[in-house]
């Protein structure tokens, strides 16, 4: 009773304390987006490390792009490189486009923008059972000449009502065209399915040829020799084992000798190591089974060939690959 009589006495007290009792509760709403943007910096961060490499000893520049299937030209471009001959031990190297980092960070934050969109749909004037009811009207009336003949009345377009006449009837001035139409709708469509299934079924694949006529003397191993060894004569032919670019053409390898490296999709780069004379260029186009070097035995302690085929960088066995002999 004495607290009533109080608020009567002093009504600004009363709304005084409305009002605390509504800040206590506004102090309990949600984090603001500047909070949910430093989540999203923190994630943009781990992904961007994904990038970058390292550069240890015993690394070239060279190397590392063999081991992620690149071409050295592009580590260069990417890291602003002077010298592709001087690289430092603990350096810091960009080893994925710039513009796939931003692709992957734009990726974290649609589903934010998404959220909002999507509450804002909801809310429409009318009900997708209203259209429902609507849409079914023009096929309630049964078939009948009487219903035939308004129908042709009504229609704006005349070609649209034929293919539907031409059926009972079977009226023969619009039955070829309808077939012609047919035809001509089918055969585009067919053709963007078969090339998109031999996307599908592998468009980064390779149909692999030897690269050499010689005998097999050393095969692939898991950490140890990371393709396989063909023996040979000096200045037997090496083939390109499939049609691409070559990135690499030198010796800044070491332990591969006179070195040709080829990039055949974004996925395969193969490697043909200790050739005595190398007859292509960097950045020159070869064709499967191009001669493109000749076999030596340049930092080796035999003749031969040693081939490698990477896989997005990695060393698979090329047995697994190279058509039975």
């Amino acid at each position: 009773m004495k607290d009533q009589g109080f608020f009567s006495r002093h009504p600004g007290a009363l709304i005084l304390s409305a009002l605390l009792v509504l800040a206590g509760c506004a102090s309990k709403s949600p984090a603001p987006a500047g909070d949910r943007g430093g989540q999203a910096a923190t994630a943009g961060a781990s992904v961007a490390s994904k990038d970058l490499y390292t550069v240890k000893r015993g690394d070239t520049l060279y190397s590392i792009a063999l081991d992620h299937g690149l071409d050295y030209r592009e580590l260069v471009a990417w890291n602003n490189i002077d010298n592709p001959n001087r690289i430092l031990v603990g350096q810091s190297l960009r080893v994925r486009a710039p513009g796939a980092a931003a692709a992957t960070e734009a990726v974290v934050v649609r589903p934010i923008n998404t959220g909002t969109v999507v509450e804002q749909r909801s809310l429409g004037s009318s009900s997708p059972a209203d259209l429902l009811k609507r849409e079914p009207r023009a096929g309630k009336e049964p078939y009948s000449e009487q219903a035939l003949a308004r129908a042709q009345a009504q229609a704006v377009d005349p070609v649209t009502v034929t293919p539907v006449v031409a059926r009972p009837e079977g009226k023969p001035e619009v039955s070829p065209a309808a077939r012609v139409e047919a035809k001509s709708e089918a055969r585009p469509e067919s053709r963007p399915d078969a090339s998109a299934g031999d996307a599908a079924s592998g468009s980064e694949e390779v149909a692999w040829i030897w690269p050499a006529n010689g005998k097999l003397i050393g095969t692939f191993s898991e950490g140890g020799n990371k393709g396989i060894d063909i023996s040979g004569k000096a200045g037997d032919s090496v083939l390109a084992a499939g049609g691409g670019k070559v990135v690499y053409s030198g010796t800044g390898l070491r332990g591969y000798g006179k070195l040709v490296i080829v990039k055949h999709n974004n996925t395969y780069l193969t490697a043909y190591a200790h050739n005595q004379n190398v007859l292509v260029k960097e950045g020159q186009s070869v064709g499967k089974g191009q001669k493109i070097a000749e076999m030596g035995n340049t930092d080796a302690d035999q003749v031969k060939l040693h081939f490698e085929i990477r896989r997005q960088g990695k060393p698979v066995d090329p047995l697994k690959h190279l058509p039975q002999r």
